[in-house]
């Protein structure tokens, strides 16, 4: 697996650049991530949604869909797509730390 270095720690990433261990994850590396995904400043809402994320993968296995993530945080779809534009579930999965959900494309 290749690896890269993000917020100075060296971490396993797959071919499209999720992370592959969540346990590599870091506030820090979820900055830098958001940054590269056009995302200048985590706000409060941007956290509730990515501790949700963390929560619910760890829970599950798996990256929680735009629906789940829609339900369980308790955010509308349109206010996720304004904190996470361009496919939001995806984006917010990347720097959550996690794998790429399943049906994104």
């Amino acid at each position: 697996m290749p690896t890269r270095t993000i917020a100075g720690k060296t971490v396993t990433v797959n071919d499209e650049g999720f992370m592959t261990n969540p346990a590599e994850w870091s506030k820090e590396i979820a900055a830098e991530l958001a940054t590269e995904e056009g995302l200048p400043a985590l706000s409060e809402a941007h956290w509730k949604v990515i501790d949700f994320c963390r929560q619910e993968a760890a829970a599950s296995g798996k990256a929680p869909t735009l629906r789940q993530i829609t339900t369980g945080a308790a955010v509308s779809t349109k206010d996720l797509f304004a904190l996470f534009p361009k496919g939001p579930a995806k984006k917010v999965a990347r720097i959550s730390g996690l794998g790429k959900p399943e049906g994104c494309v």
